[in-house]
């Protein structure tokens, strides 16, 4: 496995691992791929349905020649306050933002004076920014813009409450770890859950999409594709850095129908970023610990399933006239996967109507189900 960047380099180039470059961890870099790629297929697609004039452009008030605001000021001094604070911090003990960065970052660990010439920087730059621009009379303007240059906003708005709706219904699910050091488990670096993820960045980005004035229906089926794309790329940061996100033990033999290569049906995961497991013999690294049981590969099950997903999303998203209706079969479909592959990994099961299912088998059914009666729905109406 490649916990760190300084793994990946070792694999490819021979350089020893756990120098400078592990301070770019493995699963981070491929969670911002993932967010870049879903935004590259969302701007594709609504780009194209713009051009086939399914959705217009929306309109934007924007202001030249203002000075800059108290409240501008006020925002750029504390984003400068926390960037000075960290990194002087980093600087200081840069050993220990090496050998988990997360921790650190999401801490509230800084250095006040790097925090007050970060915040007096910050603030001054904004306030000669505006200076500079500024006119005798303010200008304020009406402007419409393609519903795909605001891909930005949007991206950051979907990242933000998915992280933290992942960060909420991972904690949740462990009360007693929460409950016990609910600071600690709040700002951990460490586990996430991809259903609070998806739940919480669809209600902020619909009601934030809505507000700009975009149709939402049309940008759900344009978020289909995109959606799956970014599990495929961060399903593939799980497998590469190990991060826990396997199946349960597999210790029986590779069946003779197998035509796989055999660490696709089982895999101790070495190297792993959590350090987990048994210590492997002669090697002197940050990370040497691999699984004492070899598990199920479920990232690279998903990996797979994901990109048929795909494919049949992509396929269809130009022969499905009925707005709504691809993204409700993004539904099923994500809730299958779901389902079927939380059998084999693990995590902590609940009597739900008399069976034991995890949170994610849960929510994947009502996922599914929402989808089914959605799909019925919006076709039934559409032929009408």
């Amino acid at each position: 496995m490649y916990p760190d960047f300084s793994y990946i380099l070792h694999a490819l180039i021979g350089t020893q691992p756990d120098n400078w470059t592990s301070i770019i961890k493995t699963f981070g870099l491929l969670l911002v791929t993932a967010i870049l790629s879903s935004a590259f297929i969302l701007y594709l697609e609504l780009k194209r349905k713009e051009e086939e004039g399914l959705i217009g452009k929306v309109g934007m008030t924007v202001t030249k020649g203002e000075p800059a605001s108290i409240v501008e000021l006020i925002v750029n001094g504390v984003i400068g306050f926390i960037l000075g604070a960290k990194f002087l911090y980093i600087f200081q003990h840069f050993s220990e933002f090496q050998l988990d960065a997360a921790s650190v970052l999401l801490s509230m660990k800084g250095n006040i004076i790097g925090g007050i010439i970060g915040a007096i920087a910050s603030a001054g730059l904004k306030y000669w920014e505006k200076k500079r621009e500024e006119l005798p009379e303010p200008v304020t303007k009406r402007i419409q813009v393609h519903p795909y240059e605001r891909i930005g906003d949007i991206t950051v708005v979907a990242a933000i409450s998915g992280v933290i709706g992942a960060k909420l219904f991972a904690v949740i699910e462990d009360l007693d770890a929460l409950f016990a050091d609910p600071l600690g488990q709040l700002l951990s670096g460490s586990g996430m859950a991809i259903y609070g993820g998806l739940i919480g960045g669809f209600l902020v980005t619909y009601f934030y999409i809505k507000k700009m004035g975009l149709n939402p229906i049309h940008v759900l089926d344009a978020a289909a594709p995109a959606l799956i794309m970014g599990s495929l790329v961060g399903r593939l940061g799980c497998q590469l850095a190990g991060d826990g996100c396997w199946g349960v033990a597999n210790t029986a033999a590779t069946p003779s129908w197998w035509f796989l290569p055999d660490w696709l049906w089982s895999f101790n995961y070495p190297h792993n970023v959590l350090n987990d497991g048994v210590r492997i013999e002669g090697c002197e690294w940050l990370y040497c610990s691999q699984l004492a049981e070899p598990v199920y590969p479920t990232p690279l099950y998903e990996i797979l399933m994901f990109a048929i997903i795909f494919g049949i999303l992509w396929f269809l998203r130009k022969r499905i006239s009925v707005p709504g209706v691809l993204f409700f079969i993004y539904l099923i479909f994500n809730g299958l996967e779901r389902f079927i592959i939380e059998g084999i990994r693990v995590n902590i099961k609940y009597d739900f109507l008399g069976l034991q299912l995890t949170q994610a088998q849960i929510i994947a059914l009502g996922l599914s189900l929402i989808g089914l009666i959605g799909s019925i729905i919006l076709w039934q109406r559409g032929k009408d």
